[in-house]
């Protein structure tokens, strides 16, 4: 990565300022108007021996879902029987940290945390229009020092103010999005999906996104038989694509039984084979029209996006757990030929199938 900075305001400070979004991005998920389509660069996974070590920064009032997520699903991380990860909170003052909902936490590290870190997370708080000068100071370094910054929520405040979103794709929450674009014209903020990655700043929506964030991080590291076993252990959805929407323009119907989640779950179990929109409608027993409406109500994609985006999940499982000729996974999981794998899996992640088996594969060697 070549060293460089981007003009702005506050002055932007990580190296490599070309803005280049990889998977879960708005350009590679077909996000907001004026996301630039690039070409995402290949992933780059976590390789050392040892367990990854992430900082989590509480910066008071800090947010206690936010700042619990990353250490909640991060340490459930397990690889050849060893820990995948350690997480070690700080804070600017060690001790007692209020939150914003009222509560304290105790939290032992201060900023320092940062140097021994390979990935720092930002998490919310309630003070982002007034971040403290020492959280910004630590961040710009280690923006210099290239480590993979992240943020969860309002977070973003604090990176836009340190310089490290200038020139960059990037989000918050919805309801601050508009706070935020006023105040940062220089970032390109992107209003309505869950998260984005440009180059090594990653941007989460708030609350239940630090999930999609950092299973998102758990994948680019290990893979999605990883990623996908911890969703499990933590009872929740497996990854979701960045470019799904924050929210829906209809309440969600679940309750009054007209939730389309066991037309997923059926269309979960056929991936294999081909399922048309009169396939999934007939399932639902709604019209195609009914269909797709609900479909993008409930999951912020049409129903041949989140085909496309499961079937590619289930390729990359068995790209990273099986054996099977590359054109055979193609088949098993619905799209159709190594050709069309390749063509797809290139356009996610940058990395041909042979090459992505080559660096996530979790069977032994030999």
């Amino acid at each position: 990565m070549e060293p460089g900075t981007a003009a702005g305001s506050r002055g932007s400070v990580l190296p490599g300022a070309a803005v280049r979004p990889a998977e879960g991005g708005v350009a590679t998920e077909g996000g907001g108007a004026g996301a630039a389509r690039v070409r995402p660069p290949a992933v780059e996974p976590f390789t050392c021996r040892r367990p990854h070590r992430v900082a989590v920064i509480a910066s008071e009032p800090v947010s206690l879902f936010n700042l619990a997520v990353p250490e909640l699903l991060l340490l459930k991380v397990e690889v050849d029987g060893r820990p995948g990860y350690e997480v070690e909170m700080c804070t600017p003052d060690p001790g007692t940290v209020a939150t914003s909902g009222g509560a304290d936490v105790v939290i032992r590290s201060g900023l320092d945390a940062l140097d021994r870190a390979d990935t720092v997370i930002v998490a919310g708080t309630g003070a982002a229009e007034h971040p403290d000068p020492r959280v910004l100071g630590a961040l710009r370094e280690a923006g210099r020092a290239g480590k993979r910054i992240a943020s969860i929520c309002t977070g973003a405040f604090l990176l836009a103010e340190a310089g490290l979103l200038d020139g960059r794709n990037a989000t918050t929450y919805w309801a601050y999005t508009r706070q935020f674009a006023e105040k940062y014209p220089d970032v390109v903020i992107q209003p309505d999906v869950l998260y984005v990655q440009d180059d090594r700043i990653l941007t989460s929506s708030g609350y239940a996104a630090g999930i999609d964030l950092c299973l998102h991080l758990v994948r680019t590291d290990y893979g999605a038989a990883v990623a996908n076993h911890v969703s499990r252990l933590a009872l929740v959805a497996p990854v979701r694509p960045g470019g799904q929407a924050q929210f829906t323009d209809t309440p969600l119907p679940a309750e009054t039984g007209t939730s389309l989640a066991g037309t997923r779950a059926w269309a979960m179990t056929r991936l294999d084979r081909p399922l048309a929109l009169t396939d999934l409608a007939r399932h639902a027993a709604v019209s195609v029209r009914t269909l797709s409406r609900r479909f993008h109500a409930e999951t912020g994609l049409s129903p041949l996006q989140w085909l496309l985006h499961q079937r590619l999940d289930r390729a990359r499982e068995l790209l990273e757990t099986t054996t099977l000729p590359v054109d055979q996974v193609a088949r098993a999981s619905g799209l159709g030929t190594a050709d069309s794998l390749r063509q797809h899996l290139v356009r996610r992640v940058g990395l041909t199938p042979s090459d992505y088996r080559a660096t996530f594969t979790r069977l032994p060697a030999g």
